[in-house]
């Protein structure tokens, strides 16, 4: 059963799914910047905004970046015990490709270029972009 007025999958359908995943972020304008422009790329759309944060949903999923006042210093190193990184299913090699072009123009430097796109591996098609705060993304092409 879903939430009335709320057309979805049913619970049994989303059980062990991932609900979302919430990032702490020490600069929520760059995070819009560089996330938010490759969540939108990649279908999802602003679910909520609030002063201190903001959230990207596609489907029953959501994304939430919040910069909290309860946020240590320090910032986010992908190498510590925590987080290392998200992996994204794209629609292709010639997307993977695409969005690989246009990241640098929203905050986002190529990982192992020199292994690009085969870091992962022979039969791994894939681009790893770190943004300006060392989030790291894996675009994986779907075939």
């Amino acid at each position: 059963m879903t939430a009335p007025g709320r057309p979805g999958p049913e619970p049994a359908e989303l059980h062990g799914q991932l609900h979302h995943v919430e990032l702490w972020v020490s600069d929520l304008a760059a995070t819009k910047r560089s996330l938010g422009w490759l969540l939108g790329q990649l279908g999802y759309e602003v679910f909520q905004d609030w002063p201190a944060g903001r959230s990207w949903r596609l489907g029953p999923t959501y994304v939430v970046a919040e910069q909290s006042p309860a946020l240590l210093p320090g910032g986010h190193d992908r190498l510590r015990a925590g987080l290392n990184h998200l992996a994204f299913h794209v629609a292709g090699w010639d997307q993977v490709d695409r969005l690989v072009k246009e990241s640098p123009e929203h905050g986002w430097a190529l990982m192992f270029a020199d292994r690009h796109p085969f870091a992962g591996g022979e039969a791994h098609y894939a681009a790893y972009l770190e943004d300006s705060q060392g989030f790291e993304v894996e675009l994986v092409a779907v075939d």
